[in-house]
């Protein structure tokens, strides 16, 4: 099979295809026993990354299980800013910067890097994926988009206020417009070498982006997110991803990418209306409804795919990630019902 025919790349194109494409966001994770016997053997969630042959297998796993129409390899949307020169650390509280980025020195010092030479685990990874997917898969990279890692790097982790990440905005514009600089090269930088490594198309995951309002979306947040976008024309599709962003969602509409993916709490079908064939839609099954039963989790799957009626561009995907607590079985009736439905 040409890579261009490949259904989830068909879709984001915009053609007709003869059925949804579908996958999860974080379809590889805690919920599955085979990640779990995996992560074991690695001795923990850092030392899977960085070890390509433990990455590569937990990518494949779910399509082994389910046979999703794309595979997003196992990652985390923090590496570059380790590669950057930040100490990263993950327990069972999620992951932590302990040397958040606070003083203009500490941005000044952070490396723009080649992530041929600092993340080669990335790349190894992506190849030994590829060698072990069937032809028919999509492979995808993906970055966390430069507002998202500066909220990371200068609250130092997860925040429910960013009141750090929101004085350096309000108060330094320049050197937050130093740090998105930087960081919008990195993340260009990152996604390009994941195609040249053997992703398909590229997802730039914005997780903290919809905690703005619409005005300090755009200014602080949209200009590095289309330079990203822009950047990348030519070199492979790309899908942007913002949580909680109805109140901007024309504006991603308008970011230049080709392909918007919806949280769970926006109308598919008003997506659909609102973007008038811009781009290719992803989503958006509420995650929270895996935890239904396998029936219900059809049935649900159904409506959504009833409320897209047809139109052209869809990826079926989740509004967020797959939850921990997930039974693996409703995954499972997941991807059975999008399959199920031929146009």
């Amino acid at each position: 099979m040409k890579r261009e025919d490949r259904l989830l790349l068909r879709a984001l194109r915009r053609e007709k295809t003869e059925r949804a494409p579908v996958w999860l966001m974080r379809q590889a994770g805690r919920y599955l026993p085979e990640y779990r016997a995996v992560r074991a053997e690695a001795g923990g969630f850092m030392e899977m990354i960085r070890e390509p042959r433990f990455a590569a297998e937990v990518t494949i796993q779910p399509i082994r299980r389910y046979g999703m129409d794309a595979a997003i390899l196992f990652s985390d949307i923090l590496v570059p800013l380790e590669a950057m020169g930040m100490k990263l650390l993950f327990d069972d509280h999620g992951p932590s910067l302990p040397e958040p980025l606070r003083q203009r020195s500490a941005i000044d010092a952070l490396a723009v890097v080649d992530p041929q030479a600092t993340m080669p685990f990335v790349g190894e990874a992506l190849r030994l994926t590829r060698a072990g997917l069937p032809d028919e898969t999509a492979l995808l990279g993906f970055c966390g988009a430069p507002f998202t890692l500066a909220s990371y790097a200068i609250e130092g982790g997860t925040s429910k206020q960013f009141s750090y990440l929101r004085k350096l905005m309000y108060r330094d514009f320049e050197s937050f417009a130093l740090l998105m600089d930087k960081l919008a090269a990195q993340v260009t930088s990152h996604m390009r070498y994941q195609v040249e490594c053997g992703a398909d198309a590229v997802v730039l995951f914005d997780t903290w982006a919809g905690s703005l309002t619409r005005t300090d979306y755009l200014r602080y947040a949209a200009p590095w997110t289309r330079r990203v976008v822009r950047d990348l024309a030519g070199v492979a599709p790309r899908v942007i991803f913002a949580g909680e962003s109805d109140h901007f969602l024309d504006d991603l509409f308008e970011m230049g990418a080709d392909g918007v993916a919806l949280d769970h709490r926006t109308s598919i079908g008003r997506a659909f209306e609102r973007s008038k064939g811009r781009v290719a839609l992803q989503g958006n099954f509420d995650p929270a409804c895996l935890f239904a039963s396998p029936e219900e989790v059809q049935r649900r799957t159904h409506a959504l795919l009833d409320e897209v009626a047809g139109r052209p561009g869809h990826v079926l995907n989740l509004g967020h990630g797959v939850m921990k607590d997930t039974d693996p079985e409703c995954v499972g009736a997941f991807v059975r019902a999008a399959k199920e439905r031929v146009s």
